[in-house]
């Protein structure tokens, strides 16, 4: 029985073990992942991004993406990079800011290949990466030709 009981709180906590956790969203093996951060770790949090759980279609998708800096001379954020998991150009954009801006945010619209993981890393001015990952349900992919 204390087998039982070990095994089942093992599993309850699995969930949990990535949170906090670098590169808990991204491999920093990735070629593309590695070509923005250098091989740096990639930390979760500082970095929203708001994107639908459901799309009808993935013609043009709502995105936000927000993050929590104080965009001042010395501390900002320098790039954000959006990465899909299925598109057939994996690299959707890249976002380039400076200190002069009031804060980190835009919003734009995504042609997503179907069903998949999206994620924004954050480069700030202190050299670290930050990310979010949402994933989507797309019932009609976009990026195909039928």
């Amino acid at each position: 029985m204390k087998r039982r009981r070990f095994l089942a709180l093992s599993l309850i906590s699995l969930p949990f073990s990535t949170a906090g956790q670098p590169n808990a969203h991204v491999s920093t093996i990735d070629p593309l992942v590695r070509s923005f951060t250098g091989g740096k770790d990639v930390l979760p949090g500082k970095v929203t991004l708001v994107l639908p759980r459901i799309a009808d279609n993935g013609h043009s998708v709502p995105m936000t993406v927000t993050v929590d800096s104080p965009m001042t001379p010395a501390e900002h954020v320098r790039a954000v990079h959006l990465i899909s998991e299925k598109n057939p150009v994996r690299d959707m954009a890249s976002f380039y800011f400076g200190p002069h801006l009031a804060r980190a945010e835009f919003s734009s619209r995504l042609r997503l290949n179907g069903s998949q993981r999206v994620v924004a890393i954050a480069e700030l001015s202190d050299g670290s990466f930050w990310s979010d990952m949402v994933q989507i349900e797309v019932r009609e992919a976009a990026c195909t030709e039928d």
